[in-house]
């Protein structure tokens, strides 16, 4: 027998692919499977037992299934020999091989060869087990060495196939063993029933109820009383997510899969399969268990639910801190925020949050619990600074997302701003504006006023102050302008605010010293100006148009000593009629008092010169200056010779440099030189159109003797016109015969 069984090794498998063609039926109301079993041939051995009815004296057996060689038939047999040297066996005895149905299975049908030598009463008989005992359907007694295929199917079940050689005499008589008789068989296969659906029961993490993520375990007990279990699935919403094909003794026939055992499937197994639930979606699912037998049938686990979410929630939505996100001296924060809509998926668990801040502060992960937790309240720092919140969402299944956390800022500073003065500098006294440095290293400077009072006076006075920041953080200067201060001592104030409402105050400077100033009675200065140009100089200067002059002037001390570094304000106020603006020009004084300041072309001006006083000196001021300027104008005529009585025709153009044409016409004067005085006469008397030019006609009736008479146009003087009266180039006009 050891050499029958060892043949099962040498069974060629065929790998999982094939076991996974086998398709589970859904389950359902169970109906009889079938499955063959393959023995003595194909390599395979045999599950049958041998037995003798004469306690082994007068039969053996001799099993040869697994031939060595490529030929899974070339010698293979299973027989049943009379034994040697005795001399014979009473009728009735015989030896067998016994071929059993496990358990809630029975055989329908029987297919094989066999072959047999058959002497003095012996046959060989080939039949089946059922409720009336054994009944042989196929008998032979004689001698055929040649293997025939037989075939039989059985109405009734039947629980086992036996092949018996058979002594077949009464039991008083006997058959002689002179010559030994044998029966042969090989290439079984029998069809088997099978009515039993297996069970299956369903079990591990996935079950254990609550939500669920992440890879988790179904373990699945399944049991068969019949052809054993062969596979077990698990499935999720009805589609396989895994499968296990169990060990089962089988072979490959023609394509079929056939059992090698009469049970080639172990009656009971426990296994687990892991199923990863990222690949569903949120929600809850429906679990199932199958397991299948070695003839198909298929018994389902109930279906159980289960909840599944993998997916973490959202960033909270609007996180806000109650009372705003900015600086505050009170050391407790109340964050709120809106949970994002889950669906389908585990509610919102709680949240969690870490805080992170100056010098490397790190909270570390701190989680709130709490079912649709939508609030953080009496959050703390450890000391003033800025810090940041990080804040994510937690839900039921463990799901979590720190990376998409939203940050909040919480500021806190508690302790107020250090201030004072500027220290007294080297620069000019008394100085210009009044100046404190302020310093937060946390909230950082926010405002601040300057006051001011005379010694001795009971209220202070508030100064137009202004916050100026340098560009170092936390650092920012208070300034305001020093104002006009009669003599005396005076004491100053400065208050500060940091953002978070921190104050602060100081009288004093960066030094310690008290903060003040002193005004000594000012010292009376001296200004000189005048106006310098072509073709002179003077308090009254008059220059051609298109034409610069300087102003130029000299500051000094009672003593005629030169005031240098100050400024001298210039004030250029153009004549009526002007469209340009009063210019004011601020010019400082050199190293002995002067100054100097070009004017460029224009219409006519008065000039304003003043010193306002520093440094201890009054006020000064110089009577207004003028600087005229001729207007510019133009004169041709056509001809240049004609007779008297003739037409001489005048034109030309006046220009206005920042002063538009009157609206009636510029003025203009055609004037002619008298030889007799060498004065300027006045021929006629025009006005211009709006653009400035002009168009005469004139005829000489009193000239009787050739005369070369000298004429120019003139732009007289008149109200809302900003300049001098200026002339054009004097134009010679032949008159008399031609």
């Amino acid at each position: 027998m050891s050499g029958t069984r060892g043949g099962v090794g040498r069974i060629v498998g065929m790998g999982i692919a094939l076991a996974l063609a086998l398709v589970l039926l859904i389950a359902g109301e169970a109906r009889a499977e079938k499955y063959s079993v393959a023995q003595c041939g194909w390599f395979v051995g045999a599950d049958a037992d041998w037995a003798d009815n004469t306690g082994g004296l007068k039969f053996r057996p001799d099993a040869f299934c697994v031939p060595p060689g490529p030929d899974p038939f070339d010698g293979a047999h299973l027989k049943s020999l009379t034994r040697e040297g005795q001399a014979a066996v009473a009728g009735t005895h015989f030896g067998r091989w016994r071929w059993s149905a496990p358990a809630g299975t029975w055989i329908t049908k029987v297919r094989a060869s066999w072959w047999h030598a058959l002497h003095d009463g012996f046959e060989q008989r080939v039949g089946v087990v059922g409720p009336g005992g054994f009944e042989a359907f196929r008998s032979a007694g004689a001698t055929d060495t040649t293997p025939t295929e037989f075939v039989a199917g059985f109405a009734t079940p039947m629980s086992a196939f036996e092949d018996r050689l058979l002594c077949a005499r009464a039991e008083t008589r006997s058959c002689s063993l002179d010559a030994q008789s044998w029966s042969g068989l090989r290439a079984l296969t029998i069809t088997l029933e099978d009515p039993q659906a297996p069970g299956a029961a369903t079990g591990g993490e996935l079950l254990d109820g609550g939500w669920r993520r992440g890879t988790q375990a179904v373990s699945i007990s399944a049991s068969d009383v019949g052809s054993g279990v062969r596979f077990a699935e698990t499935t999720l919403d009805g589609a396989r997510v895994a499968l296990t094909e169990l060990p089962c003794a089988k072979v490959s026939v023609a394509g079929e899969w056939r059992a090698s055992q009469m049970r080639p499937c172990g009656t009971g197994a426990q296994l687990s399969h892991t199923v990863a639930t990222t690949e569903f979606s949120d929600g809850p699912h429906a679990v199932g268990a199958c397991a299948a037998d070695f003839a198909g049938n298929t018994g389902c686990a109930p279906a159980r639910t289960v909840l599944i979410d993998n997916n973490p929630p959202a960033h909270p939505r609007a996180a806000a801190l109650a009372g705003g996100d900015g600086w505050r001296r009170g050391n407790e924060f109340d964050l709120a925020w809106t949970n994002p809509g889950q669906g389908p998926a585990s509610p919102i668990a709680g949240a969690g949050w870490r805080l992170t801040g100056p010098g490397g502060y790190d909270s570390g992960v701190r989680f709130a619990p709490g079912r649709d937790r939508a609030s953080l309240d009496d959050l703390a720092v450890p000391a003033a600074g800025e810090y940041a919140l990080s804040l994510w969402l937690r839900d039921e299944a463990g799901n979590e997302a720190p990376a998409a956390a939203v940050t909040v800022p919480l500021r806190f500073d508690d302790v107020p701003p250090g201030v004072a003065f500027a220290p007294a500098g080297a620069g000019e006294s008394p100085p210009r504006e009044v100046s404190a440095a302020v310093a937060d290293a946390d909230s950082g400077p926010a405002a601040g006023t300057i006051f001011f009072k005379r010694a001795g006076a009971p209220s202070w006075t508030e100064l137009p102050t202004r916050l100026a920041a340098p560009g170092a953080r936390g650092r920012a200067t208070l300034s305001a302008p020093l104002p006009q201060l009669g003599p005396g001592t005076y004491l100053f104030r400065v208050d500060a605010l940091d953002a978070a409402g921190n104050a602060a105050s100081s009288t004093r400077r960066a030094d310690g010293t008290e903060m003040s100033v002193r005004r000594e009675p000012p010292s009376a200065a001296l200004l000189f100006a005048r106006l310098r140009g072509a073709p002179g100089r003077g308090d009254s200067l008059t220059v051609p148009f298109g034409t610069a002059a300087l102003l130029g002037g000299r500051l000094t001390r009672a003593d005629g000593s030169g005031l240098a570094g100050r400024d001298v304000r210039v004030v250029a106020r153009p004549l009526r009629g002007s469209v340009l603006p009063a210019e004011t020009r601020t010019v400082r004084t050199g190293e002995r008092g002067g100054f100097e300041l070009r004017l460029g072309p224009g219409p006519s001006r008065r000039l304003s010169v003043s010193f306002a006083g520093d440094g201890g000196f009054g006020a000064a001021e110089r009577p207004p200056l003028e600087l005229r300027v001729r207007a510019a104008i133009s004169l041709r005529v056509v001809p240049s010779a004609l007779r008297t009585g003739e037409v001489l025709r005048l034109s030309g153009r006046v220009r206005g440099r920042g002063a538009p044409i009157p609206r009636r016409g510029k003025l203009v004067a055609i004037q002619y030189l008298e030889a007799s005085t060498r004065r300027w006469r006045p021929a006629l008397i025009i006005r211009t159109d709006r653009r400035g030019r002009f168009h005469a006609r004139y005829r000489f009736r009193y000239v009787t003797s050739p005369t070369a008479i000298r004429l120019r146009a003139t732009a007289l003087a008149e109200e809302r016109w900003p300049y001098a009266p200026g002339s054009s180039r004097t134009v010679t006009v032949h008159v008399g015969d031609r």
